[in-house]
């Protein structure tokens, strides 16, 4: 058996790079743009209120400006970006509400995955997917100090890891509820970007104890690895968008149990 790679596991799923033309065209072009384009506002490559420039992305992504703008409106649409007349779309700006729920949603349902892969066991193809991406990772952050390029890299490799995750719980309603929940850009599990390098090495130990306990078929255990790792992320993430003081109150009052605004 052949295991998929982290890059495949991605790719299979949402271009994360620059497509190149002849991928553009394949299928349609307005599916192909909006999920490139929403890949590359989920992997962080675009800064809250940020305008997205029409004839910009069509020189990137060399199409015309017909795809270019239906993607823009059906993003708009979905929430992720806002419409001004007279100055176009921008990426919407989230409040630290709005990002400590979403996080709060992905740790009960990735860790309801996990618990489902465990108690269904994975089948082959998964065991190798995951061990790659785990290998993936090891090799990656054994080379020192992190780059970004390294953090492009390894935003495939975990996207890939939970990915797989969700899908081996054999749940479609699961899978689609997770999908919308990582429509706000940062609680993707391709947005790593703002993370430091002891965050991103930390992060990838977890990977391998949620393996384990999956692969030991410990349903609860993996569960709760699951849960704690999401929002371990949750809080470096809060930390890295906030000054520290906004930040401890925003999960000082979640961690209470009120209600933070969005």
């Amino acid at each position: 058996m052949v295991a998929m790679t982290g890059y495949e596991c991605i790719q299979n799923r949402s271009q994360m790079s620059d497509p190149r033309p002849s991928e553009v065209l394949s299928s349609t072009r307005f599916e192909s743009v909006v999920e490139t384009l929403r890949a590359a506002i989920l992997a962080g490559e675009f800064q809250a209120g940020e305008r997205l420039h029409e004839v910009k992305l069509t020189a990137r992504w060399r199409v015309s400006r017909t795809p270019v703008r239906a993607a823009l409106q059906k993003l708009a649409s979905e929430g992720l970006l806002d419409y001004t007349p007279n100055r176009g779309y921008t990426l919407r700006a989230l409040s630290i509400g709005e990002v400590i729920n979403a996080y709060e949603v992905r740790a009960v349902l990735e860790g309801l995955a996990a618990r489902l892969s465990a108690e269904r066991g994975l089948n082959a193809r998964a065991i190798g997917t995951l061990q790659q991406a785990l290998q993936d990772g090891d090799d990656l952050l054994r080379n020192g100090q992190i780059t970004d390029d390294h953090r492009a890299q390894y935003s495939r490799i975990n996207s890939c890891f939970h990915e797989t995750i969700h899908a081996s719980a054999g749940s479609r309603l699961l899978n689609d509820t997770v999908y919308l929940c990582q429509q706000v850009p940062v609680s993707s599990p391709r947005y790593i970007v703002a993370f430091r390098e002891r965050d991103v090495r930390r992060r990838h130990d977890d990977h391998h104890r949620i393996f384990e306990a999956i692969i030991n078929r410990e349903p609860w255990r993996a569960e709760m690895l699951m849960r704690d790792h999401v929002a371990s992320v949750k809080s470096s993430l809060v930390r890295s968008l906030s000054p520290p003081a906004a930040a401890d109150e925003a999960l000082q009052i979640q961690q209470d149990g009120s209600v933070l605004p969005e």
